[in-house]
């Protein structure tokens, strides 16, 4: 599965910076519903915030794939995600940047690819994932 060798690749190009705490995957990925058409969806937990510079955002995208384009996800309400498209093959897939803080806030248990010093697994560990599910308001 591509979204499988993209991961795998991730993997091995972030493995070495220093900067990087942590690789993890989510989405689809998490509940086997990925399919040929599913994207990626990547948690890249960094030393230094990576998420309020865009340029930084895009070179570490640069840097796993062949990169066609990416825009971040203001439109969400998530302005650490970028949502990349990369060619040769043709794959979707969304990095959300996180520092280590940052990280104990999550919506589910992803899978760890990279966890330095056990700190992601720790987390996980001690914290409890939590959904945001909507407030809904009754009209009277």
């Amino acid at each position: 599965m591509i979204q499988q060798a993209f991961a795998y690749k991730a993997k091995e190009i972030l493995e070495s910076d220093d900067n990087v705490i942590g690789l993890a995957i989510a989405g689809s990925w998490l509940t086997n519903e990925i399919d040929e058409f599913s994207d990626l969806d990547l948690i890249l937990v960094t030393r230094q915030r990576i998420s309020s510079d865009r340029n930084l955002m895009l070179d570490y995208a640069k840097k796993l794939g062949n990169f066609v384009s990416g825009f971040t996800g203001e439109h969400v309400g998530e302005p650490r995600l970028l949502i990349c498209l990369y060619d040769a093959p043709l794959l979707h897939v969304d990095i959300k940047f996180l520092t280590i803080d940052e990280f104990h806030v999550r919506i589910e248990n992803p899978t760890l690819l990279i966890n330095k010093d056990k700190q992601l697994e720790k987390i996980i560990s001690q914290t409890v994932a939590k959904f945001p599910y909507p407030d809904y308001l009754t009209v009277t």
